[in-house]
């Protein structure tokens, strides 16, 4: 009788630590929780939506493409390629693109200029947050010291100068276009640009930002070189 005693005791005390361990170890170790506030949820919800949109615009014109080709007589369809391939070069960057957009100088500042500072190149850090800042609106076309700005465009120093392209960027001063879709793009960008922080940044390199307003016809240069075709080749006739 004591034996079945012991052993009934002997469970329940079993039972009880097992309980007492996995509530320590619940509070030792909390899941983590989402501590953001409703503002910071909104802002990245609002985010994929809008690269949900793009992602639905671009899909629409591959859409409206396909169709295009579909309807199209045999005669037609040559000049509906080069119609896409003209637009992809746009897109890629390798044409001169003219539409509303706006100018930016980049100057030294008053205060390096009275006190004789020496003014150097612009480092690569700062022109790539720069980029990024501009980047942050969509269907941007750039230029910066008469250097294209795409797609496969690299900001580096090279023997202790910055390049873009591979190409060296001028001591200040020098100009960067910015072309937007439209004019409201445009002012939506130049408005931005106006209020961001990188006028800090640029300060405390002893640079300035000169922003000019937004005018209907700005142009950028294409790309000079041409782009190496890695992966696409051409099928002989009638394949």
């Amino acid at each position: 009788m004591k034996k079945a005693i012991n052993w009934k005791f002997t469970i329940v005390l079993l039972l009880i630590g097992f309980m007492i361990a996995v509530q320590y170890n619940t509070m030792e170790h909390p899941k983590e929780r989402d501590t953001r506030d409703i503002w910071a949820i909104r802002q990245e919800l609002a985010e994929e939506k809008k690269i949900h949109s793009e992602l639905l615009t671009e899909i629409r014109d591959l859409d409206r493409t396909i169709s295009s080709y579909r309807t199209l007589s045999e005669s037609s369809t040559g000049q509906a390629l080069r119609d896409t391939v003209d637009k992809l070069h746009k897109k890629a960057g390798t044409t001169d693109i003219s539409g509303p957009g706006f100018t930016i100088e980049v100057r030294p500042s008053v205060e390096s200029i009275a006190y004789g500072i020496p003014i150097t190149s612009i480092s690569s850090d700062l022109l790539t947050r720069f980029v990024n800042e501009v980047n942050r609106f969509k269907g941007i076309h750039m230029e910066i010291d008469g250097k294209r700005l795409t797609m496969m465009s690299s900001i580096r120093v090279i023997n202790g100068v910055t390049t873009v392209n591979g190409l060296n960027v001028s001591t200040p001063p020098f100009t960067i276009k910015i072309i937007s879709p439209t004019m409201s793009d445009s002012e939506k960008l130049y408005n931005y640009l106006l209020a961001s922080s990188i006028h800090d940044d640029f300060y405390l390199d002893n640079l300035v930002l000169e922003i000019n307003q937004p005018e209907k016809d700005v142009t950028v240069r294409g790309y000079p070189d041409k782009f190496k075709n890695v992966y696409l080749k051409e099928l002989p006739k009638g394949e």
